[in-house]
């Protein structure tokens, strides 16, 4: 009996130890953060945070409020870590970044190399590394973090679900992460790339309320092009339809539209719903090529042409069309890439996967060889659908 009462007080004593919140922090003394941003001031670099103004944010009341729903600080260090510390001499409290959603660079910025920054934002046990990282293109990350946005009230928040849905349903743009950006900068053989933002209409009413109460805002944001970068720094663009050929070249396209021409002039929508891009490499006589094979399901979206969609052959024309606009676009994305001397598409690692002896040989002068390595593309493409109007309209009326 005894021994089961020094187990029981043995038991109070642990509970004890285990309750209490001694590492508590309290709603009220935190600042939100759910935007980052990162300029180049002089040899320094200026840290953007935007913060979420909780009693805006949760108003009840219609139409816009007195005050803004986020808020921006600024600080400038020579490190990261500084600069985030330094805001407290502004905001009344502590920056908490475990709810970071969108993490801007500027073009400036990134042109001189983007190591510092994710080694300062790698190491921050508060980060978490599902934020989408992007760059301001033409612009300052501090103006984008400033632009208030309709519909979405946070704007990080805007930015964040724009860009998934963009990815999703259009192509030419890329989601990246933290893990997937430092990985892509420590793999030999691939080139990561970023997307662009730009700030369209005029920037200092972009941070009025005014922005809020027009139909069209005066100033407003959007994603442009794919940033890429040889290592750790920016060198170009890719515009869209080289971004969707990326895109398609790394198996990246869920949904997108595009048109093609009818063979008696004119030209059709087509709505891509599924794709699988096989991408190989293969070493043959000691010279290394890429075969990157698309295959395309579609559906017709619009008509503006005179063509009877009923005949086989009809269709099979379009497929042959769709085919060699795909080729197209792909084989725009690598000319690009090959311009700027930069394996943005992992062919070195798909070199590897296929003669390991060969890329360990030769890895140091892979640069050389990739501007001159045969791609060979090939898409097939196949029409599924034609929607629920089977003949052209078009036709219809001019007969």
């Amino acid at each position: 009996m005894r021994r089961y009462g020094m187990l029981l007080v043995a038991l109070f004593i642990i509970i004890g130890l285990l309750t209490g919140c001694w590492s508590r922090r309290e709603l009220n003394d935190l600042a939100i953060s759910i935007g980052m941003g990162f300029d180049k001031k002089d040899d320094q670099v200026q840290v953007t945070i935007q913060i979420v103004n909780p009693g805006e944010v949760a108003s009840k009341r219609g139409g816009t409020g007195m005050t803004t729903p986020v808020s921006t600080f600024q600080a400038t260090s020579q490190t990261i870590f500084e600069a985030l510390r330094k805001i407290s001499k502004q905001s009344p409290r502590r920056v908490y970044s475990s709810h970071l959603r969108i993490l801007v660079i500027s073009e400036e910025l990134a042109r001189e190399g983007i190591t510092p920054i994710l080694d300062g934002i790698s190491r921050n046990h508060e980060m978490r590394t599902d934020f989408y990282i992007v760059v301001a293109k033409g612009t300052t990350a501090e103006n984008v973090l400033k632009i208030l946005t309709p519909i979405e009230k946070i704007p990080s928040n805007k930015l964040y679900t724009t860009l998934e849905l963009s990815e999703k349903v259009w192509a030419p743009t890329v989601k990246v992460k933290l893990d997937t950006l430092v990985s892509d900068l420590q793999t030999e053989g691939k080139d990561p790339v970023l997307t662009g933002i730009q700030i369209k209409g005029d920037p200092r009413k972009g941070s009025d309320m005014s922005n809020l109460d027009r139909i069209a805002p005066s100033s407003y944001l959007q994603y442009s092009g794919v940033a890429i970068f040889k290592k750790d720094k920016l060198i170009g663009w890719l515009n869209e339809k080289e971004s969707k050929g990326y895109n398609y070249i790394i198996d990246n396209v869920k949904s997108t539209i595009g048109h093609i021409p009818c063979p008696t002039g004119g030209i059709l929508a087509v709505e891509v719903v599924r794709t699988k891009t096989r991408m190989r490499g293969k070493v043959e006589n000691g010279k290394p090529q890429i075969f990157a094979d698309v295959y395309l399901e579609e559906d017709v979206g619009e008509v503006q042409c005179k063509i009877d969609l009923i005949d086989p052959q009809s269709i099979e024309e379009l497929e042959k069309a769709a085919e060699k606009e795909v080729q197209s676009i792909m084989e725009a994305a690598i000319q690009k890439a090959k311009k700027y001397d930069v394996d943005i598409f992992g062919f070195g690692e798909a070199i590897y996967r296929a003669d390991p002896k060969y890329w360990n040989k030769n890895k140091s002068n892979w640069k050389e060889q990739f501007v001159d390595l045969p791609v060979h593309v090939k898409a097939e493409v196949k029409i599924r659908r034609l929607g629920t109007v089977s003949d052209s309209l078009l036709q219809k009326t001019k007969e």
